[in-house]
């Protein structure tokens, strides 16, 4: 290949890289002054500054601060905003008093209504919730009130929802499906979320049955962006779902749509998750959804959209969104191998195809496979080992991954050159049948076990094309090559950073596996590059350049600053106390408490308290007691009746809490309630560690517990009740946090935590 073909083949490919991630989201552009019938970003985020001026999680005081203003920003467009208020304690045994948000714009039809949901707290205790999920309050607020401007008469009703604690157990949705009347008249639901402060937001369908009504209808209402493919909905139906549109879905037989945008995973329920963090592009892109779904669905009849097919779908730049049934799978399948087959005859009878040869390409594959592999599996926990202050960002995706996605990206490409350049006297035909081979297996494979990435086949066919010209031509022209290969860049580069980026850094190995695969459905082109031995030392030239960037911008500052968590733990049976802390490298605003060699916590004695990882803690240290006002108990049912002990009693905060955590050992329970709540039984069975229940309390709230076990039992409660006040607690003379620390998040934190034991036969 000539040296002017090689530049530009690889300078096209390089555009077509950038234009798969560049063209995922609308550009921002300032349009404060749009007319008011269009949709404006500057207008949506006006909301989304107001929503995050402070951390707004149930129970804390900027909660009803935002409901206030959500409740007179409805009023102001002209709705008539209701409040629905009540104890839900969902799947989890988190019990919280949600007061969700309801408004209804009626239509002029008699169908199903549609839904537009996002939820308004923050999680405690000191996110600003700006893209958790003020941005999806805000893009609805912004839609419909364009929309409304816009004259716009539905025939469908359009029923806003805010709801509530959704952060804690998806409570609003829960007391929205389980006891609103409106519940029964939803026909579709349009979720608005976030796990990050940037990149695409990503269409995920909630469904019971087949998903082609609802890809349909998405490609009729014609969002101009769509990012969304049916592999990650098919992995996303067999994880545990944790969104407000599950408990549609699961209670209500209700099917939906989410959006969700995932990049800037760091700034997820942290402190940084401000208005200043939320990318302007995002929230264009989130309402670039909204405005045509809207205009769309609040017209359509949504009694159809169930189906019992599914349907495979990508998005490609200039394409939208690509679908076809899942019943085309095996016939396309089958037409690729048949192909697969007839090339190589070609290839054979024209001389260009040689079994010796072709059993040769194998080598430099699985070389490439294995050691690519390796070093994704290995990259990750080697990288916690020399950076283990690393494992307090417990997303699990550090400020600087992105450079190390580019690092190992750039260190599987250049494996892949290197490995290649030893083989380059292989004739490029013979190259290609054995990625061809291990990628018709691998779809074969994916067919039958996840079908929703049966489209990996596509970029497949058109290297069984690059084949073909390999096997009809000897020097093909590399243009064609180049062409033949933008598909698989289109499909496949964007899953290089999504992987890591959405289900953290462990899944390292699916950036360095990912770019493998693209470098093989590449090969039409690559195998024929002159100097790729030169090109894979540039490949490994960028990985120690990105590397080196990681390792320069590892340490903490103002603006990527480091989780920190400190406890003040009294325990109110022994009179004893001791700070506690989460972090696995002590800061030194922590050790100012913990000393220099803090102890390991004894497990005995301690439960392990609720958090979404499950974290202990790691480090505790002695501390004097401080007389902090313990819960009171009042006995107010001890009885025996035929068999059963039947107890109910209040617990009582003395002081201004936010959490109480209640554990059991000893008797089985066979029924209990919390608030007036009855535990299920499946979650009575299911529980782990002893735990009963987590009340989020609202307005120092009392606990009440009515609880049944055999009599005759012992029965012990733990209550573990929490207030988030120790840096303003006035037995406390806490310093604020330095600038390049912010609190853990996922964790209880900042706490004045006591712990009492209850005993009961």
């Amino acid at each position: 290949m000539k040296p002017t073909a090689t530049v530009l083949c690889l300078l096209l490919l390089l555009a077509a890289t950038f234009w798969a991630f560049e063209s995922a989201t609308p550009r921002y552009h300032e349009d404060a002054d749009v007319p008011a019938a269009e949709f404006s970003t500057d207008r949506a985020m006006e909301h989304v500054v107001a929503i995050a001026r402070k951390p707004h999680g149930v129970g804390f005081p900027g909660h009803d601060d935002v409901r206030e203003y959500l409740v007179r920003t409805l009023r102001g467009m002209g709705l008539e905003p209701e409040l629905q208020e009540g104890y839900t304690a969902g799947d989890w045994g988190n019990l919280s008093k949600a007061v969700n948000i309801l408004a209804r714009i009626p239509g002029t039809g008699s169908g199903k209504a549609l839904l537009l949901l996002s939820h308004y707290d923050s999680s405690p205790h000191s996110s600003f919730g700006a893209s958790d999920a003020g941005s999806g309050v805000a893009v609805i607020l912004e839609a419909v009130r364009a929309y409304r401007e816009s004259g716009g008469q539905p025939a469908n009703d359009i029923i806003l929802l805010f709801s509530d604690a959704e952060e804690l157990g998806l409570n609003g949705a829960d007391l929205f499906v389980n006891q609103h009347p409106w519940a029964q008249d939803v026909g579709l639901v349009l979720n608005f979320e976030a796990r990050g402060s940037g990149g695409p937001g990503y269409m995920l369908l909630e469904t019971n049955g087949g998903n082609s009504g609802l890809v349909d209808a998405f490609v009729a209402a014609g969002a101009e962006y769509p990012v969304a493919n049916s592999l990650a909905y098919s992995i996303y139906k067999m994880l545990p779902n944790d969104t407000d549109l599950t408990v549609f879905r699961e209670d209500g037989d209700i099917e939906g749509m989410n959006f969700a945008f995932i990049d800037d995973h760091f700034d997820y329920h942290t402190a940084l998750d401000t208005p200043e963090r939320l990318d302007l592009r995002t929230l264009a892109h989130q309402g670039s959804y909204l405005v045509p779904l809207l205009e769309h669905f609040s017209q359509t009849s949504l009694d159809g959209l169930k189906s019992g097919e599914d349907s495979v779908y990508f998005n490609l730049p200039f394409f939208g969104l690509v679908t076809y049934p899942f019943r085309w799978i095996w016939p396309i399948f089958g037409l690729a191998v048949l192909g697969f087959l007839l090339i190589c005859a070609i290839g054979f009878r024209n001389g260009q195809l040689h079994g010796r040869g072709i059993l040769k390409g194998f080598a430099p594959l699985f070389a490439c496979l294995i050691l690519n592999g390796a070093a994704g599996y290995f990259a990750w926990p080697l990288l916690k080992t020399l950076y283990p202050g690393y494992g307090d960002i417990l997303q699990g995706f550090p400020y600087n991954g992105y450079l190390y996605i580019a690092a190992l990206a750039a260190l599987a490409a250049g494996i892949c050159f290197l490995v290649y350049s030893r083989f380059r006297k292989l004739p490029p035909a013979d190259t290609l049948v054995a990625p061809l081979l291990l990628w018709l297996v691998l779809c074969g494979v994916l067919n039958i076990y996840l079908p929703g990435a049966a489209f990996f086949l596509i970029p497949g066919i058109a290297l069984l094309m690059a084949l073909l010209i390999s096997c009809l031509k000897e020097s093909p022209n590399p243009f064609v090559l180049c062409l033949l290969g933008i598909p698989a860049l289109w499909i496949f580069a964007p899953f290089v950073k999504m992987f890591p980026v959405g289900l953290g850094m462990k899944m390292l190995i699916a950036a360095s596996l990912m770019t493998t695969f693209l470098f093989l459905l590449l090969l039409g082109l690559l195998a024929r590059l002159p100097n790729k031995a030169r090109l894979g030392g540039l490949g490994l030239l960028l990985f120690a350049g990105f590397l080196a960037g990681a390792h320069f911008s590892s340490r903490y500052t103002s603006e990527n600053p480091k989780p920190t968590s400190l406890l003040y733990v009294g325990q109110t049976d022994t009179q004893q106390a001791f700070w506690a802390t989460y972090e696995q490298v002590p800061s030194d605003w922590t050790q100012a408490y913990l000393g220099p060699e803090p102890e390991r916590p004894e497990t005995a004695g301690l439960h392990t308290l609720s958090s979404k990882y499950n974290s202990g803690f790691t480090f505790i240290r002695e501390a004097s007691r401080k007389p902090i006002p313990e819960p009171a108990v009042e006995i107010l049912t001890d009885t025996l009746i035929g068999g059963r002990h039947h107890l109910v009693l209040e617990i009582i905060p003395q002081r201004d809490i936010n959490r109480l955590e209640v554990f059991t050992t000893g008797a089985e329970l066979s029924a209990a309630r919390v608030n007036g709540v009855e535990l299920s039984e499946d979650y009575l069975d299911r529980r782990r560690g002893g735990k009963l229940v987590t009340h989020y309390v609202s307005d120092n709230a009392p606990t009440r517990l009515d609880l049944e076990f055999p009599a005759g039992e012992a029965l012990e409660l733990t209550l573990y009740e929490a207030s988030n006040d120790l840096l303003d607690n006035p037995w406390f003379s806490i310093p604020p946090r330095p600038a390049e620390t912010i609190p853990m998040p996922f964790i209880l934190n900042d706490a004045v935590l006591l712990i009492k034991s209850l005993h009961f036969e």
